[in-house]
């Protein structure tokens, strides 16, 4: 007999008459062809091959036969492993040959019993009327946002907390977070009047760590990372004999967090297609399908990743638990290197895929859900969003109703910069100019015409050729190829730098021209942010080799990149990075074929 009912009304409300829309059902073999929505999962499975991993890391693991703990290698992966577009459905798992229909039944009657509401009520469902109707699609945004602790991380940890045993709660807890959990572990253990011990990254925003001081945590400040405040954690918990409160990976946490995927059942009233769930560790994933899958188990459940901190997807599609090594840290509240072993079984076994955005497609959801509730998510907050967005315009979906879960909004004021520049409708460029007068005027009518441009700078040279950046407002994305079309047509050297990663963080806040320096290479440092970390990194490799350029600029996060040009013989390569490794830090060359390259050098 199937595990799964197959005549369950999407939802929703139980019995609501459900309508047909083929735009949502495209893929054979999964669902039912003959009604309902469903949304198109191409499978990855035929034509992508398994990752290209290295054995980096070691993790324990229960061995079931032995109950012993067991030591086994986690494969190391780069983000840039796994790419596909904005909006398409990847990593779709590869479903076990067995299914634990027991355990998804123990988690089904656990949420529906979880002690959630002894501190907090049920999160509203809204409404987005404006992001609705650019979409075509009726947007339902659930607000975990509004929670005390303006994020959904109170659930789990309340629900741990509360069940563990009075004399085992008594003597306190301890949890790693760089933010939301923290505060969730601190608000919990005030209402169950215990104390809590957080051990939180140096880099973490002073935002953060004050909301946790402010909640009566103890807050304990170690190493550049998460999985550097984790260690230190596990240490203290073992020294003082406190229970850590982890902040995905548990049955309690994901119970908590199931109790989202309740609420979404009981307040949807509109027969639902999907559901869009931020991805970091994976508990909220895998509560929300842990409830949903078993009721409703036509809607899809899809989980959304930035593209660079895809440690899920990247998971799923090598169908093992893998570590993203150089994990982005724009979303800072999702940068999680590798995922549970739970959250992952459960996410194999449920879950439909996942979607990956980018960091401009989370700015411009912040900026819709903004302009539709006058609340300020977090970039990790308004994942789902960007998620749901990216999707429904991917395969051209309209009608019908999802649900984005917005998270967080424990947003970083030092980040809105950032964030506001990511959101601007505008394409950048570089040109070439030869320095003599009236040049820069006239070309720059040539090449825009009548568009607004919103960015420009230049500065005269003493050499023969001058160059000018500057930025053209579009209306609309396709109208890039028309400014791109016009500017071809003239004959000075111009590059798109658009989306060029180097530019938008570095370049845009530098004005000079080419220079000829001997031996120079380009090198990006991503760096924790916080006192002494530039300085570090900086003696490191100065004055040994000559510094010929560099610019750093604080954002807000966890860590910020700073680009730094060098005066490195190719004979001192080899000590280059062999001192470049030992500092700890994230970095890669800038490739010579980059514009950043070309317009800094006469290569």
């Amino acid at each position: 007999m199937s595990f799964w009912p197959r005549e369950q009304p999407r939802g929703g409300r139980a019995g609501h008459d459900r309508h047909s829309q083929d735009q949502w059902e495209h893929q054979e073999g999964r669902g039912r062809p003959e009604h309902g929505f469903h949304f198109q999962m191409p499978n990855p499975w035929e034509q992508q091959q398994p990752h290209p991993t290295t054995q980096r890391d070691h993790a324990p693991v229960a061995d079931p036969k032995n109950n012993e703990t067991i030591m086994i290698k986690i494969p190391a992966v780069s983000w840039k492993e796994l790419q596909y577009p904005s909006g398409k459905l990847g990593a779709v798992p590869k479903r076990p040959e067995v299914i634990d229909e027991q355990k998804q039944m123990e988690y089904l009657k656990k949420i529906l019993s979880s002690k959630v509401y002894d501190v907090t009520s049920e999160s509203p469902l809204h409404f987005a009327p404006n992001l609705s109707k650019g979409l075509g699609v009726n947007i339902w945004l659930k607000r975990e946002d509004t929670h005390p602790v303006y994020s959904f991380k109170l659930r789990g940890a309340y629900n741990m907390m509360s069940s563990l045993p009075k004399e085992e709660l008594e003597k306190g807890v301890i949890s790693a977070s760089t933010g939301n959990h923290a505060q969730g572990v601190a608000f919990a253990a005030s209402k169950l009047k215990t104390q809590s011990l957080i051990v939180m990254p140096r880099s973490t925003p002073p935002n953060k760590i004050e909301a946790v001081k402010n909640l009566g945590g103890n807050v304990v400040l170690f190493g550049d990372t998460f999985d550097d405040a984790l260690e230190h954690a596990k240490q203290l918990s073992q020294e003082r004999n406190l229970k850590i409160i982890p902040p995905f990976d548990d049955e309690d946490i994901i119970v908590g967090q199931g109790t989202v995927g309740m609420e979404i059942g009981r307040q949807m009233r509109e027969p639902l297609d999907a559901i869009f769930v931020p991805v970091g560790g994976g508990g909220l994933l895998a509560g929300v399908a842990s409830f949903y899958k078993l009721i409703y188990p036509e809607v899809k459940i899809i989980g959304v990743e930035p593209h660079d901190a895809n440690s899920m997807a990247s998971a799923l599609y090598s169908d093992q638990i893998v570590q993203v090594f150089d994990i982005g840290t724009f979303a800072d509240g999702v940068d999680i290197k590798r995922v549970g072993d739970e959250t992952f079984r459960i996410s194999r076994e449920l879950v439909d895929g996942i979607v990956l955005v980018d960091k401009n497609d989370i700015a411009a959801a912040i900026k819709e859900v903004y302009e539709d509730t006058k609340s300020m998510l977090e970039p990790a907050g308004a994942l789902a969003v960007a998620g749901a967005k990216a999707y429904c315009k991917y395969n051209n979906i309209k009608g019908g109703n999802v649900v984005a879960i917005t998270s967080g909004a424990n947003m970083n004021f030092d980040q809105l910069g950032s964030i506001a520049d990511k959101v601007e409708s505008e394409a950048t460029f570089a040109t070439i100019l030869p320095e003599k007068p009236g040049t820069l005027k006239s070309t720059l009518s040539h090449l825009v015409g009548s568009r607004n441009i919103t960015e420009i700078k230049y500065r005269h040279n003493s050499e023969k050729d001058a160059m000018v950046f500057y930025s053209v407002w579009l209306s609309d994305v396709s109208e890039l190829e028309d400014v791109k079309k016009q500017i071809e047509s003239s004959t000075f050297e111009t590059y798109d730098l658009t989306n060029n990663e180097v530019f938008k963080n570095h370049l845009r806040y530098m004005v000079g021209g080419r220079s000829n320096v001997p031996n120079e290479v380009f090198y990006r440092f991503t760096l924790p942010e916080r006192p002494g970390a530039l300085s570090q990194c900086l003696d490191a490799l100065s004055p040994r080799w000559n510094i010929s350029l560099i610019h750093y600029r604080r954002q807000g996060t966890i860590s910020a990149d700073v680009l730094v040009g060098l005066q490195v013989p190719d004979s001192d390569m080899g000590e280059f990075n062999e001192r470049a490794k030992k500092l700890g830090f994230e970095y890669g060359a800038v490739a010579y074929d980059d514009p950043a390259s070309k317009l800094f050098t006469y290569i």
